[in-house]
């Protein structure tokens, strides 16, 4: 059953376009400036060769705000007391990865900053949040917290490659919205998840191989808080299995990676090319390759996701989560054998 009547959710499509157009308009203001202050140049983790302009996270923040709080204004969604903190909390996160970008800041006091972030928003959320029960609260939140601070940066580790994250996110924030436009979740997930969907597909344009534009810390970090919130709203509503499953290559690649770093005594923090994604362009697929194949496997992810939700069965989720760690152990695989060089690689 949807939550919204015809006319609500006509309005709630609109949405995503209005984030999108936004998102560019700023783009195209603000890249003179990125152009003269925030360049990126190529570092060993690179899968760029020339200084490319970063910051379009700025855009894709604002835009999602403004979207979402247009979200409130139109009455698609009523605007409860965690919207507002949980966008505060990534306006917070977007200002450590805007410092980072234009000067980087050392590992463990970006890493204390992000924890003092996260802290603080979970210790503001409500305490009827919960997903694993059966563990007193304290214990619960101190996981979560932890988890979203991996979930945070494993985003940020991923966001190496042009329209790698649009490709992630635009299927996960979609899938997320149609979930709570049938009300099988939690009703601040809607404009968040919507507003950051239009948003990225406004980026997307300027962010096409070759990119002229990367998203920067500013972007991927606050991205990682919003959608690590959103999936775990719907883990509250008894849907982990479709949480587990929308950012399960996400969540495959860069965990997978960091325990290989730490087997071989690698100092998992500094810059590489470890990940399944940038070892399959040094393998010679080409970044449209890349992210064609992560775009459709997302949208495989999602839809086993949809599906353990309408079936709301524990022998399905089973079911869709083996099928959903075929599929990506799949696309890792493949990512991880040499083929012949590409063109478009840049």
């Amino acid at each position: 059953m949807t939550l919204l009547d015809p006319y609500q959710t006509a309005l709630a499509l609109f949405i995503p376009v209005a984030a999108a157009l936004i998102c560019a308009g700023l783009i195209v203001m603000l890249h003179p400036l990125l152009r003269r202050y925030a360049l990126a140049r190529p570092n060993a983790r690179s899968s760029h060769a020339v200084p490319t302009p970063q910051g379009g996270g700025i855009a894709v923040m604002v835009a999602t705000a403004i979207a979402a709080a247009l979200a409130g204004v139109l009455g698609v969604s009523s605007f409860g007391h965690a919207i507002p903190v949980v966008m505060a909390a990534a306006f917070c996160l977007a200002a450590v990865g805007m410092i980072d970008d234009l000067r980087p800041i050392q590992v463990i006091p970006r890493l204390a900053l992000q924890l003092a972030i996260v802290t603080l928003l979970f210790a503001t959320l409500p305490s009827q949040l919960r997903v694993l029960e059966t563990i007193p609260i304290g214990l619960e939140r101190a996981f979560i917290v932890l988890g979203m601070l991996w979930f945070i940066n494993l985003v940020n580790f991923m966001d190496g490659l042009d329209w790698m994250t649009v490709a992630e996110m635009v299927p996960l924030t979609v899938a997320l919205g149609a979930i709570a436009l049938l009300g099988e979740a939690p009703a601040d997930i809607l404009p968040i998840a919507l507003a950051l969907a239009g948003a990225l597909l406004g980026f997307a344009p300027f962010n096409r191989p070759v990119a002229k534009l990367f998203l920067g810390d500013v972007g991927s970090l606050p991205i990682g808080l919003l959608t690590g919130w959103c999936l775990l709203e719907l883990a509250s509503r008894q849907h982990l299995a479709a949480a587990i499953l929308l950012p399960l290559y996400y969540l495959s690649d860069a965990t997978i990676t960091l325990f290989l770093r730490l087997a071989k005594g690698e100092r998992f923090w500094d810059a590489h090319r470890s990940h399944f994604y940038q070892r399959a362009t040094d393998n010679g697929f080409s970044v449209t390759q890349v992210v064609a194949r992560v775009f459709l496997l997302n949208l495989g992810l999602a839809g086993l996701a949809m599906t353990t939700i309408a079936a709301s069965s524990r022998s399905i989720d089973l079911t869709m989560l083996a099928l959903g760690a075929f599929g990506v152990a799949a696309v890792l695989f493949q990512f991880s054998q040499a083929r012949v060089a590409q063109t478009d690689q840049r």
